[in-house]
């Protein structure tokens, strides 16, 4: 999966759409949709007594929206990128920026089949 817990992210679609990056809250199981911080914020109405609000009312709280529309945030670039993977000299997985070749954090540690001598 390209895109983990922590990462920056910018969102492409939908009504929180732009270019600032946002921060990967968690990816929900099997790997379809993500939870970004402060997009797709959703009221849910809560009872009376309910431990997060004794007094009842109005909980915001983030819903997952789809994988694909959120792009990989590249600090060097300023957007949203594509990903890619490549193996580096001494043979660890690392993914990398499609536009700029810059890195963007390792994946694997290093395996010394795929290292270069």
């Amino acid at each position: 999966m390209k895109i983990r817990r922590g990462d920056m992210v910018q969102v492409m679609t939908g009504e929180d759409k732009g270019p600032t990056a946002r921060k990967v809250l968690s990816i929900v199981p099997g790997g379809k949709k993500v939870l970004v911080e402060g997009v797709n914020r959703v009221y849910k109405h809560v009872k009376r007594g309910h431990p997060r609000s004794p007094q009842g009312g109005r909980l915001s709280k983030e819903m997952p929206i789809d994988i694909s529309n959120v792009l990989l945030y590249c600090d060097s670039c300023g957007r949203g990128v594509r990903v890619g993977y490549r193996y580096t000299t001494d043979g660890a997985k690392e993914r990398y920026c499609k536009i700029c070749e810059s890195q963007m954090g390792n994946v694997s540690p290093p395996k010394s089949r795929y290292a270069k001598s």
